[in-house]
Formats: C-alpha cells, sequence, structure tokens
C-alpha cells in the first residue's frame, strides 16, 4: 500500500506554522535526534518541537516515584537517568546558554530525586525532568543543522488546574499565555519546548498524564492557530491493527477525526486520545509518521469523513474491569442510573462502556497496571453496594471494530463465524456508527484480533 508523503511548502506564515511531536525513541539518543533534526531542516513551516523525554528515562522517574523505595534502588535509577543524558553528551556540546541551564536542571533533578515524595505535585515535578533535559540537548542538535534554535519551557504557555498526575488545560489561559510569550518568537527562531507537562495557577509543575506529549503538541498548535501537528513515533503510521500481531496489518493512509478519536480511546497507542480535542474544535490536521523513515510517509487525520464506509481497524484494550450492578429497584424506577453514575464521578472513576437490562447495569473501566491507584477501589465499591447487588470481573479485554458508518448486519454473519470460537463477555453497538465494542478473556484477546484482522480485514485491507 502507497502512503502519502509529508507535503513541503516553500512560504511560511503564519497559517502555515507546523507544530512537530518526537517521542521517546525518536529523541533516544544522539543518532536519533540527529536524524530528527533533518525532518525540522527539510521543512521550514515547522515553528514548534515538543520532546518527550529521551527513550527510558520516565521509566525510571516513575519508579523514583514510588513508595517505599530502597536507597540503592533509589541511586541506580538516578544514575539511569543520569546516564542516557551522558552518552547523548558524548557527542555533543551545549553551548553556554544552553549548558548553564542543562547543568542546573540536572542539580534540581538529583537534589529532589534523593528525597522521599510525598505528594501528587512533588511526583509532576519529578517527573517533568525527563522533558526538561532532552529539550536541551534537541536544541544543540537544531543548532548543529545550522537553525535558530530556542529552548522554551512550555510551563510559561501550557496552563492547566491543579489534578496533579492528570491536568486539564486551560485552553482560554494557554492561548492567552501563548499570545504573549510564544508566538512572538516564532517568526526568528524554531521553538523547542517539552511535551507531557504545564503548570497550574500558581505556576506548580503539572502533568498531563502518560503520553501526554501528542495532547501538548496539539494544545500548541490550537494556542497558535497552527495549519497542522506532526506526531513523529517509530512507527509509519496508524495501522489496520498492530502489526506485531498480525504481519498483515497495514497503515491507513487517512482517518476522520471520530474515527482516529475511536482507535486511540479503544486501544491503538500510537497516538494519545486527547490529541484529537483540540485538533478537531480548531480544524487542526494531524499527521502521524515515523522519525527513522519519513520518506514513507504515515497517516493524515482530517475533519473530513473517510473515503469509505465500513471497517478501517481492530484494537483492543487489556487490564479491563466489567462491573455489574443489579437491583430489582432499577426496574421502572427513575434515577437508579443517575445514582450510580454520580457515585462514579465522585469516585473520579472514567466508564468507557455501559450497557442496561431491566434490572441490571454493566459497566467497562479501565484498569491500567501503570496507573498511580485502582481504578475501583473499594470505598467506591461499599457506596454502590448499599443499593445493589455488585459483581467484578477482571482480567477482561475491550476488543473495538474501528470505521465508519458501521452497520452490524452488514459484517454479522462473517464476524460471527470468527466469534463463535470464543467467549463473549459483553457486546456495545448503537451509540456510535465508528465503533463496535465487546469484552473477551484476556487470555483469548490476541487471538480474537488476529482471527478478526484476517477475515474482515485482509481482504480488504484499510484505504
Amino acid at each position: 500500500m502507497t502512503t502519502q508523503p509529508v507535503p513541503q511548502s516553500s512560504q511560511c506564515t503564519k497559517s502555515d506554522y507546523i507544530v512537530a511531536k518526537f517521542g521517546g525513541t525518536s529523541v533516544a539518543n544522539f543518532e536519533a535526534m540527529s536524524r530528527c533534526s533533518e525532518i525540522i531542516v527539510n521543512d521550514k513551516n515547522v515553528r514548534i518541537v515538543a520532546v518527550s523525554a529521551s527513550a527510558g528515562v520516565t521509566n525510571h522517574l516513575v519508579e523514583l516515584c514510588k513508595a517505599g523505595i530502597e536507597a540503592a534502588k533509589r541511586q541506580q535509577h538516578i544514575d539511569g537517568v543520569l546516564a542516557i543524558q551522558q552518552a547523548i553528551l558524548n557527542d555533543l556540546s551545549l553551548d553556554e546558554d544552553l549548558a548553564i541551564g542543562f547543568n542546573q536542571t540536572l542539580d534540581a533533578f538529583q537534589t529532589l530525586a534523593a528525597q522521599t515524595l510525598n505528594t501528587e505535585q512533588q511526583f509532576d515535578e519529578l517527573l517533568s525532568f525527563g522533558e526538561r533535559l532532552s529539550s536541551y540537548l534537541f536544541t544543540q542538535v537544531l543548532r548543529l543543522k545550522g537553525l535558530k534554535a530556542t529552548r522554551f519551557d512550555v510551563r510559561q504557555v501550557l496552563k492547566t488546574d491543579s489534578q496533579f498526575g492528570k491536568a486539564t488545560p486551560n485552553v482560554a489561559a494557554t492561548a492567552q499565555a501563548a499570545k504573549t510569550h510564544l508566538i512572538p518568537l516564532l517568526d526568528d527562531s524554531v521553538i523547542v519546548t517539552q511535551g507531557f507537562i504545564g503548570s497550574d495557577a500558581n505556576n506548580l509543575t503539572t502533568t498531563l498524564g502518560r503520553g501526554g506529549s501528542d495532547y501538548s503538541a496539539a494544545l500548541l498548535a490550537e494556542a497558535i492557530n497552527a495549519k497542522s501537528v506532526h506526531i513523529w513515533t517509530d512507527v509509519v503510521g496508524i495501522f489496520s491493527t498492530d502489526p506485531r500481531l498480525c504481519v498483515k496489518a497495514t497503515p491507513i493512509a487517512r482517518l476522520s477525526f471520530d474515527e482516529a478519536a475511536e482507535m486511540a480511546t479503544f486501544g491503538a497507542k500510537v497516538l494519545h486520545p486527547a490529541t484529537i480535542l483540540p485538533a478537531s474544535r480548531s480544524h487542526i490536521n494531524v499527521f502521524v509518521g515515523s522519525s527513522t523513515e519519513p520518506e514513507l510517509g504515515g497517516t493524515w487525520i482530517e475533519r473530513e469523513k473517510s473515503q469509505l464506509p465500513g471497517i478501517r481497524a481492530v484494537t483492543q484494550r487489556k487490564n479491563q474491569i466489567l462491573l455489574t450492578l443489579k437491583s430489582p429497584e432499577m426496574l421502572l424506577a427513575s434515577g437508579f442510573l443517575a445514582r450510580i453514575f454520580t457515585i462514579l464521578s465522585e469516585c473520579n472513576i472514567s466508564v468507557d462502556l455501559v450497557t442496561t437490562s431491566e434490572i441490571s447495569v454493566a459497566i467497562t473501566l479501565d484498569n491500567a497496571p501503570n496507573a498511580s491507584r485502582p481504578e475501583l477501589d473499594q470505598e467506591c465499591l461499599d457506596k454502590l453496594a448499599e443499593f445493589c447487588h455488585v459483581s467484578v470481573e477482571n482480567n477482561l479485554t475491550l476488543v473495538a471494530l474501528i470505521g465508519s458508518e458501521i452497520v452490524l448486519r452488514q459484517h454479522e454473519m462473517n464476524l460471527m463465524k470468527v466469534l463463535s470460537d470464543f467467549n463473549i463477555r459483553l457486546i456495545c453497538h448503537g451509540a456510535s456508527k465508528h465503533n463496535l465494542c465487546f469484552l473477551v478473556e484476556q487470555s483469548e484477546s490476541d487471538a480474537v484480533v488476529q482471527a478478526i484482522h484476517s477475515r474482515l480485514l485482509e481482504s480488504d485491507c484499510a484505504a
């Protein structure tokens, strides 16, 4: 399948601005950074570059945030962060202005990392160091390519609330700060800044949640009224399924915002789900491509509908919880569901799928193993148990068919043949014509995805 390359333009006006984001593997070492710098050199419209932490750094930082970490293990993770930075510096000499800031940031990291951390705000401060350090290094790499590059602290403009660990951006405040501090710099320099992090009204460091660098890039693109945001990662676009599972998985040249949002939400890990929000509301196209093979093109996500209706991809999201709530009081009663969702909201629990019968409701929840706390805690279960019978099932996977104008009857025979060999716990369809979802045992989910892709997509690959 032929994919479309990233278009180039000879003129750069404000309406042509592009925000580029490079993930952790793209800035993992000096060689990777140098390769990415060529992408910036070859596209004069890129005015803002948002970088992730170098690959491996965030894993060390997450471990440092864990309670009860032993001193020796703590030092091991600190040394791990330092080693990744030093490996890049072995091939790179920083200009004086960058060296001063980099060394101060490195000292601040070591001071904080040596302490026992107790608050979510401290965790966010520590987690921010990966992006803060890599942005100094990447700025220098761009300068080596002859570009005028300026390192910029994104916390000056990306404003959020104070929900540390998973902050919500303040779009209006971000736009105003960008107008004051960021936009005046764009005509004169390529700005290198950080993904994933921001600051609240008190200028305390916040984070947007793991993988939030994509989201950061889209928010910055919205704030400067950019034409597009380019997400550079380690794969050639968004595939019809995980190519590690299905060797015949193919990249999809074009997706609508709705399709991309469904794919990201239901398990496609190439793109952070929230990235689509600012892009969609501000009509900013999103490109996803490989920083190692930029000439191969990738996936464009656009406001327009897909060219063809039908299933485009199959995704999976593991570590799901099925919460079933049953009570005779639900029969012909009003307010029962409202009571349930009020409790879930009070416990800050996000619901994915919902199905109901006359006396019960089934809800799926995410239980990602790297989350800072269980998605469903005992306090929430106790509140629900006061007025209904509560059942909790674990070790499930949410499999989703993603596309445009999906109508079940068009695929029913083939799909039923595929699923007849597996135990299906829940099916959800109808709320959106962009997805058809069901729960399966986690031990079977890879086989389910492979079977669906083989039967429904490999004979009519996504276009």
